[in-house]
């Protein structure tokens, strides 16, 4: 049963919101091109099913692009597409945002993420 989106920001959420998609795509805008192992180390505490249900979903999106080489053992290799590499800059945003109100006291603030090229101010 497919979702009752209803508007943009909901569709985009959809897409590439939550903890894991985001993320991907965050390492994947640095390090370009990632087997599915390399990826699963570069993510940390990612389970594999759930590693292979979001890259599914990135993939269904069309955000990710899935590269498999006829080769012994097989090699597939994941990558952003262009529509994927055009989610980078809102992440970036997102994560500038949070950094900056993330405490509203600023006695702690976030550290830089190292998946991505955002540094705090």
């Amino acid at each position: 049963m497919e979702k009752d989106i209803r508007c943009p920001l909901e569709y985009g959420l959809e897409v590439f919101g939550g903890k894991w998609k985001s993320r991907i795509i965050c390492v994947l805008a640095v390090k370009e091109v990632l087997r599915y192992g390399e990826l699963r180390r570069e993510m940390g505490n990612i389970t594999d099913a759930v590693l292979a249900s979001a890259l599914k979903e990135l993939i269904a999106s069309q955000l990710v692009s899935r590269t498999s080489y006829d080769e012994i053992p097989p090699r597939v290799e994941y990558s952003l597409t262009d529509r994927g590499r055009s989610v980078v800059p809102i992440l970036r945003s997102i994560c500038q945002w949070a950094g900056f109100h993330y405490k509203e006291d600023y006695s702690s603030a976030m550290v830089h993420c190292r998946k991505c090229d955002y540094k705090p101010h």
